[in-house]
């Protein structure tokens, strides 16, 4: 039977193989799937050593996405894109990286939430690998704009020049945005993020890429603006794993159920 992993440090939260597990289950096999805590040192050679004993895919979270990228031999357009991989892929003796969170933001929020991005003027806030990871899915959702806005503005100008996009240092955003996701790790350390309160309540949906059982701080800060389609990053995790699964088995799993039992889990713990 083929193994899989997540690649991590920390990795004992990660809800990888529960999720994988409820993808195989749709799909009627058997999967071995496991938690791997990688030294921060060591990646490269922990990563071969899992392939070389015979794993075929990992998934790859933080701080190795951009050690990924540097040790795959083949990279898809999305992870040339992003500069950083989250799947490894053992296929005809190489290793392919491919980068799935992108286009699991885009089916999180088209799919799940039976939201358009089409036309809509979206702001995405931070310049680092999360930012970089989703812009060219976004981008290919044909929004009306997209504009990149960072504590450092030099930063985000420089994101934004290279994939053509606007850019605004965070303070200087101003209320004209239909959708804000937030790609920063401010939720994760219980920050406040410097985005006033027009800008917040002029937004018809704000999404946070981190995800927790309550409102995450962005959008709780969001709620007291006066937004209400707040929605964290959940399905965002379902579904770039669900990209990951597809690209090892070839079957695309549904995203809803699994989605709602995480939700579940999480509420229950």
């Amino acid at each position: 039977m083929s193994i899989f992993a997540v690649l991590g440090n920390p990795v004992a939260h990660s809800r990888s193989p529960q999720i994988h597990q409820a993808f195989a289950a749709q799909h009627g096999q058997k999967l071995i799937y496991e938690r791997r805590l990688i030294a921060l040192d060591d990646f490269a050679a922990q990563a071969r050593e899992f392939f070389k004993a015979g794993g075929t895919g990992a998934n790859v979270t933080v701080p190795f996405k951009h050690e990924a990228y540097i040790l795959a031999d083949v990279l898809t357009e999305r992870a040339k894109a992003a500069k950083a991989v989250n799947t490894l892929f053992w296929r005809n003796g190489q290793l392919l990286g491919d980068n799935t969170d992108g286009i699991g933001l885009v089916r999180a929020i088209e799919e799940l939430l039976s939201f358009s991005l089409s036309n809509k003027h979206i702001l995405l806030l931070g310049a680092g690998g999360a930012a970089c990871g989703v812009i060219q899915p976004l981008l290919q959702q044909l929004p009306a704009s997209l504009t990149i806005a960072n504590r450092s503005a030099e930063k985000a100008q420089l994101l934004a020049q290279e994939h053509n996009v606007n850019w605004c240092a965070v303070t200087q955003i101003k209320p004209e945005y239909d959708v804000i996701i937030n790609a920063t790790a401010g939720s994760l350390h219980g920050q406040k993020l410097p985005v006033s309160v027009p800008v917040l309540a002029r937004a018809q949906l704000v999404y946070d890429m981190m995800y927790s059982a309550k409102l995450t701080p962005f959008l709780l800060q969001a709620h007291e603006a006066g937004c209400r389609h707040l929605v964290d990053g959940l399905g965002m995790l379902v579904a770039q794993a669900a990209a990951s699964y597809a690209l090892w088995h070839g079957f695309n799993p549904d995203i809803r159920p699994v989605t709602e039992q995480i939700r579940k889990e999480m509420e229950r713990s």
